[in-house]
Order: structure tokens, then sequence, then C-alpha cells
């Protein structure tokens, strides 16, 4: 089956300069098409290739949302949770795995204590001996202990579950060419299809959020949820980095998609997205 719509992008993408002015050329197209005996019938059979293209989609883009959810949740449930209670209680005496999740427990306990302290001077709890104190910290640091293996453990399942996850992606992907064919060809057409101002707004609004000068807070929350998700150590020094770096790449991936692409199919949604931006 083929998609018009997608070889009409892909065509203006890579059109070189002519001499005729490529309104001039569209006008003609226009006025040829209407005159066409058949544009009626190739109407309906573009409008049978977009409902089918649209079905087909939404149909692929649930199944690669869903089966690696899916899969992720029950191999953690049924068999990753019991290996690993097991082997993590039985084989490693050990609470953490980095040195973070100590500083983080370390100042969890630290907080707790001075708390207490504080509450007692100020009278809101009684005044408690020195014995008492340190059996009510000893009580809250087997809480937190117990709080910090649980996320290592935690750690090692996620590690292992989202493996399982990307396998199943990368296998749906992989069996499934000719669906992934038609979403390649549905997210062009929704992209390209967009107005101009939609076009600017989003392209602003994504450069905002993910490369603007607002967004290096954004990232560090970002990257520490994903270190604490695998277990790793939280280093400033990669985080720094990683900030300074990847908004980057990625302000410049967008910048050479605006030119090389977007200029092309769309000139007048870079005049607007440059307009809005200043």
């Amino acid at each position: 089956m083929k998609y018009w719509n997608l070889k009409k992008i892909n065509q203006l993408a890579f059109e070189k300069t002519g001499i005729i002015p490529r309104s001039m050329s569209k006008l003609f197209n226009k006025f040829k098409q209407e005159l066409n005996p058949n544009a009626e019938i190739e109407a309906l059979e573009e409008f049978k290739v977009a409902r089918y293209q649209t079905l087909a989609s939404i149909k692929y883009i649930i199944i690669l949302l869903i089966m690696p959810i899916l899969m992720n949740q029950v191999s953690k449930v049924i068999i990753l949770n019991p290996l690993i209670n097991y082997a993590w209680n039985k084989s490693n005496p050990n609470i953490f795995l980095n040195h973070s999740q100590e500083e983080r427990a370390f100042a969890d306990l630290q907080r707790f204590e001075e708390k207490l302290h504080f509450e007692i001077l100020i009278g809101k709890l009684d005044i408690l001996s020195n014995s008492q104190i340190d059996e009510t910290i000893s009580k809250k640091a087997l809480e937190i202990a117990a709080k910090y293996s649980n996320e290592s453990v935690n750690a090692i399942k996620n590690i292992l579950a989202d493996l399982v996850s990307i396998i199943i992606f990368i296998s749906i992907l992989i069996t499934n060419k000719r669906q992934f064919s038609i979403l390649q060809s549905f997210i062009n057409e929704s992209i390209y299809g967009l107005s101009d101002t939609a076009k600017a707004f989003l392209i602003i609004l994504f450069t905002d959020i993910f490369v603007g000068f607002h967004s290096p807070h954004g990232w560090e929350i970002i990257i520490e949820v994903i270190l604490r998700h695998f277990g790793l150590p939280e280093s400033r020094d990669f985080i720094f980095i990683f900030i300074s770096t990847f908004p980057v790449i990625l302000d410049t991936i967008f910048k050479y998609w605006i030119f090389r692409y977007l200029n092309k199919i769309s000139p007048s949604a870079v005049a607007t997205y440059h307009n809005m931006n200043e």
C-alpha cells in the first residue's frame, strides 16, 4: 500500500529550487488536480489509506506502550521479587549499593535526632533519659536501614525488569517493521501537517523545556531520579557535566533539523518560529 502524503513530504524535504516559484507550481498542480475526472475516486482512496494508517498507528502505539510495561510488572512480581529478595537476604549483609545512599541515610538519621532533641527542648515531648533517647534513635536507625535496604533491592529489580521491557520493545519493533513504517508515516504527517503557528509553538515549548535557560534544575531532578531508580551513585560531577553538554547537543540537533528539513518543507513555519522567539 502506498502512502502518498509521506511521499509528498519526502519530496518536499529534498526538493531543489527551480526557475518557477514553488507557489506557482503548487497552484498549477492544484488546478490540474481539480480538472482530473478521477479526482473523487483518488480522494476517497486517500481517505481510506489515511483512516487505515491512523487506526493501525494507534493500535501499534498502544502495543508499544502496554506490552513492555505489562511485562515489566509481571516479571517483577512473579519472578524477580521472590528471587532477588531471597538472594539479598541470604547472601548480602550490606544495606547500601553506593555511598549516595549512605549519605542520605545518615542525613535522615541526623535530622531525626536533631528534631527529637528540639521537640524535647520546646516541651513538645516529655523529657527522656539518655537510654530512652538512644533507644528511640536506635529504632529509627533500624527503620532507615530497612528503608534503604528495600531501596537497594528494588534498584536491582528495576535493572532486570527494565532490561526485559527493552527486549520486548525491541522485539516488537523488529517483528513488526510494516507497522513501524506506518507509524513513522503517521507521525511525519501529523507533525508536518500542523499549521505554521502550531509548529513554531511546539518547537519553542520543547526547546524552552529541555534546552532553555531554566532547564538545569529540571535536568538535575530527572537524572537523580534515574540514578536512584537503578541504584547508581548520585555523582554531582557527572550530573553537572551531563547538564552542561546534553542540552547543548539537543539544541544543535534542533537547529540542524530546522535548517535542513523544516526550512525546506515549511519556510513560513521557520519564519513564524523566529518571530515568536524574538
